[in-house]
């Protein structure tokens, strides 16, 4: 089985002392780190809240914690193969639309990402994620 973390899990890894990191990575330990993932759309969805702290500084400590949020960003997804937003997953994407299903964009990306692989999503976010048909989720963090 591969799985493709969720935003949500590769933020919790991120967190040094996160109660919840020693659980993921006992987890992608043990499935294996060949078969965990992240995906182009988990970086958009963390860049675009590092752009907003940036934007948002109001002093130099500010630009230091917004630039270094990705410089964190940069070294955590070096430690995965990231996964594109590719012609299958676009098509994949069209289709989970057409159904209207309340989700948000970028999840709707990511399922889609993971429908097209046939991966597991692992996140926390097991309403959403479960609206999605035919995608298979599973949380680490329990």
């Amino acid at each position: 089985m591969k799985y493709l973390l969720d935003t949500d899990h590769l933020s919790l890894l991120q967190r040094k002392n996160s109660p919840e990191r020693a659980m993921i990575v006992a987890s992608i330990n043990l499935h294996g780190e060949w078969n965990s993932f992240a995906c182009v759309a988990s970086l958009h969805e963390q860049m675009l809240g590092a752009h907003n702290k940036i934007q948002q500084a109001k002093n130099a400590a500010d630009l230091f914690k917004g630039y270094g949020l990705i410089d964190t960003l940069m070294a955590s997804y070096s430690a995965f193969e990231v996964l594109s937003f590719d012609h299958q997953a676009i098509a994949e994407f069209m289709k989970l639309r057409s159904l209207n299903l309340r989700i948000g964009t970028l999840d709707l990306r990511i399922a889609s990402i993971a429908l097209s692989k046939g991966m597991t999503v692992v996140t926390r976010n097991l309403s959403d994620f479960g609206r999605v048909p035919g995608l298979k989720v599973d949380d680490w963090t329990k």
